[in-house]
């Protein structure tokens, strides 16, 4: 269950008209704060990233089924899950919890964090980085003033 302070900035992004991937940000940034603490680990930053997104959609945000055909399959049923109430058994959630723990911590350093970046917009095409960055100097531009 997602922490309440995370819903609510959520629901804030959602209120002020923010797409849905910056909505699931505050998710993917509670697991990565979770790892950080402690609280679990992770195989890889892909997988941290993708719990996070996980709980975005069963919390209620439209995001819609993106990656490889088994996370599309999972993203649907995390969706599904949104609309009802049922949680997991007690026993499929100890044994999740388990076998995260296990997992190592350091998946979610600066590093690792920056590499899944770097590689994420690798995969993009050109242009769709260059009007990433320039948003982001318009966006800090505003933020400076």
């Amino acid at each position: 269950m997602p922490d309440k302070e995370t819903l609510e900035r959520a629901r804030r992004d959602k209120a002020q008209g923010k797409s849905p991937s910056t909505q699931a940000g505050e998710f993917v940034r509670e697991e990565i704060e979770h790892i950080r603490h402690g609280k679990h680990g992770a195989r890889s930053t892909k997988q941290a990233i993708a719990i996070g997104l996980s709980k975005a959609r069963r919390a209620g945000v439209k995001l819609p089924p993106g990656g490889s055909r088994s996370s599309r399959r999972q993203a649907r049923r995390d969706l599904s899950k949104s609309h009802s109430h049922k949680r997991p058994s007690p026993r499929r959630s100890r044994a999740v919890e388990r076998a995260l723990e296990r997992e190592p911590h350091r998946t979610a350093s600066r590093a690792a964090l920056s590499r899944q970046a770097r590689s994420a917009a690798r995969r993009r095409p050109k242009a769709a980085r260059k009007a990433a960055a320039r948003k982001a100097a318009r966006t800090r531009k505003a933020h400076q003033r």
